[in-house]
């Protein structure tokens, strides 16, 4: 038994003696909040032995840090209870991911509902039971031994630092190997994992957890292994939230993009063309084009030139740019062209590769390079609507928000070093101006640092152009959040995240800074000193892609698009079809002052109308009968049921153009009172 004695910590804050035999358990046994300690500013166990000059922080239960820690917990306990369930379990990974956890299982038939109650009941009993958490260091033949019968165990043990993910991770890392028992109260070790750690003190510290679904997932994400059966699952701190969670589930799934798209006949991913890739239908088209639309309005104002470039391309191009050896597996495969053959078959003009382009930026670069170019004309922007190609597995294309022919809204510029700072501060203004013209208003900004292990140029460029993007960013007054390694190979980049009505956050407007490409593609512009200089290249993705944005937004009003973005922005429909003459009269009218409206002529009752045009989410139903025909008037419907009775068609054409060419929301009769300035005679 080691000899105990005195050693010094610094606890919360405060220098603080205490003896060398104690541990966070004893530290902290007043508050039962406290599950894990920062030892150091590392997350370890409660029970993890302190040394003489270690600072100690408690990490409580309803902290984030504790809330993943519960999370990987539970993990394990889903993982026990599926072991004790089914026999001849192989274990793969079972990391903490956003608002919940994972496992992945090798099993020989999937897992269906039916068994996931079975294993969420069998999770209760574990939890119920109290089973600690106790951690033991082993060696790596040690962990061979215990993990003899779990091959993907095996494989981590042996893998090699730079090899393991960061979901891997959590079971293993190239420095100390560790196992976590489970023990119940009289001394058993019921079950154990290969695991890095940290854990609860005890299973009972578990709050509300709830498994949710089942997935096919490639053992550590590659096509070439074993498919697994994944498990998801989530746990919070309490059952009201975990109750509040489950509630905005349920609401982002009735929002969903790709039912929505259906419901309101938007678009549509037919198989004969393929996976990730879209088709949009006249209501979806006519979103689209508003978008697009009042975006090239908005460059136009703010000094950018309209560029437009080819599909495709020879693979030097990509060479140049170092797409070909840095993104090649998000390419497209090849298409070889243009050899011409002798008679006898032999090559007599070798062919060239030629690639589905996945960034525009090459090209610009083109642009840019095809005549002299003077400091008169920097900034030069360069912008384009450009299609670009990027081969997504079929695993994870994902509706609208992950596709393999997508349209960036890409510019490209093209300044001094010493207009760089200015000219990002007034490109972000720029984005987050239009971003709250289209309805978004919640945003916070993270900077992407350099991969050190993917990356072009100096550390001395990446330095200046990182502390360039750090400077602007902060001077936005925006949140700014560090992103480590998370920067494209040619430079760091700022992204603006904004969180949508529900609260989630999505990543979308870009801003990278890059002085790598200009240099690669030898671009150059006479200063004012008539010497040759390299442009700084800001590369600027507005909408991030049309498509994904598309989607954001759809979810983010759920369907019902205020009016100058709606498809169609006034349904009519008569109480009667011997009034239809006289309502089409007046859609007649609202056409020519580019206010986008139809009448429903179906055979459909009157009622049935009504509800039709609710679901279709229509901004304003307009309605004509007797009263209205004899009066020259027509009536408003709201999405909310509201009315507008007896409006005179004059006066209504007038209205419904001024709300359609604000950025409102109207949903109701007293948004459109406020928002039209209407005055009842």
């Amino acid at each position: 038994m080691a000899e105990v004695h005195q050693i010094i910590v610094t606890l919360n804050g405060k220098s603080k003696e205490v003896d060398s035999d104690q541990t966070g358990e004893q530290l902290y046994a007043d508050d039962r909040n406290v599950v894990a300690v920062s030892i150091n500013g590392v997350p370890r166990d409660i029970y993890t032995p302190l040394h003489d000059g270690d600072t100690v922080e408690p990490i409580t239960l309803d902290s984030p840090e504790g809330v993943a820690i519960m999370r990987h917990s539970a993990t394990h306990v889903m993982a026990q209870a599926v072991q004790e369930v089914f026999e001849g379990v192989k274990l793969g990974i079972g990391p903490v991911i956003d608002n919940g956890f994972y496992y992945d299982f090798d099993v020989p038939t999937p897992f269906t509902p039916d068994d996931l109650k079975t294993i969420e009941k069998h999770m209760q009993r574990i939890v119920k039971e109290n089973q600690l958490f106790r951690r033991r260091v082993v060696t790596e033949d040690e962990a061979r031994a215990e993990e003899a019968d779990q091959p993907y165990k095996l494989e981590l043990i042996g893998a090699k630092e730079a090899e393991i993910d960061a979901d891997a991770a959590t079971e293993v890392s190239t420095g100390e190997l560790s196992m976590y028992d489970n023990i119940r109260k009289d001394g058993t070790v019921v079950w154990k994992d290969l695991c890095r750690g940290p854990h609860l003190p005890s299973t009972k510290y578990i709050g509300a957890f709830k498994l949710q679904r089942t997935a096919a997932a490639y053992w550590r994400g590659d096509e070439k292994n074993p498919m697994l059966q994944r498990i998801y699952g989530t746990a919070w701190s309490t059952k009201e939230e975990l109750k509040n969670y489950l509630a905005r589930l349920d609401e982002a799934a009735r929002r969903d993009h790709r039912k929505l798209g259906a419901d309101l006949d938007l678009f549509s991913f037919p198989d004969e063309i393929g996976p990730g890739l879209v088709v949009f239908h006249p209501k979806g088209g006519t979103i689209i084009n508003v978008m697009e639309d009042y975006s090239r309005k908005m460059h136009r104002r703010n000094g950018y030139s309209f560029v437009q470039t080819p599909h495709i391309t020879k693979e030097g191009l990509y060479k140049t740019s170092g797409h070909l050896s840095w993104y090649k597996d998000g390419m497209f495969p090849p298409m070889h062209l243009d050899e011409e053959l002798n008679a006898d078959g032999s090559v007599k003009k070798p062919g060239q590769d030629y690639y589905l382009k996945p960034m525009n930026c090459p090209m610009h670069n083109l642009i840019f390079a095809s005549r002299q170019r003077s400091y008169r004309e920097l900034p030069l922007r360069l912008f384009e609507f450009g299609t670009v190609y990027r081969y997504e597995k079929s695993g994870v294309v994902h509706g609208l928000t992950r596709v393999r022919g997508l349209t960036q809204d890409d510019s490209h510029i093209y300044c001094t070093r010493e207009q760089m700072k200015d000219e990002l501060k007034s490109i972000l203004k720029f984005v987050l101006q239009l971003l709250q013209d289209f309805g978004l208003e919640d945003f916070y900004l993270e900077l992407s640092t350099k991969d050190e292990h993917k990356y072009v140029g100096s550390d001395e460029i990446w330095e200046e152009a990182t502390r360039t993007l750090r400077e602007v960013g902060e001077e936005s007054g925006l949140e700014l959040v560090d992103d480590p390694a998370g920067a494209a190979f040619y430079g760091p980049k700022i992204s603006v995240q904004a969180r949508d009505a529900i609260g989630r956050t999505w990543q979308i407007s870009t801003l990278q800074l890059d002085f790598n490409e200009p240099h690669l593609f030898g671009l150059e512009y006479i200063d004012r000193d008539g010497q040759r200089k390299e442009p700084v290249m800001i590369h600027r993705a507005l909408f991030g892609s049309v498509e994904r944005f598309f989607a954001i937004l759809l979810e983010h009003y759920a369907g019902a698009f205020p009016a100058w973005l709606a498809p169609v922005q006034a349904e009519g429909i008569a109480v009667a079809d011997k009034y239809n003459d006289y309502l089409k009269e007046f859609f007649d009218g609202l056409t020519q002052r580019d206010i986008r409206g139809e009448i429903d002529y179906s055979d459909d009752r009157f009622g049935k109308k009504i509800r039709n045009a609710s679901k279709q989410k229509v901004p304003f139903t307009i309605i004509a009968g007797e009263d209205d025909m004899q009066h020259g008037s027509v009536s408003f419907r709201f999405r909310d049921g509201s009315q507008l009775n007896g409006v005179k068609k004059e006066t209504a054409a007038d209205l419904l153009e001024k709300v359609c060419t604000t950025h409102e929301q109207v949903n109701s009769s007293e948004d459109f009172i406020t928002v039209s300035g209407y005055q009842a005679a």
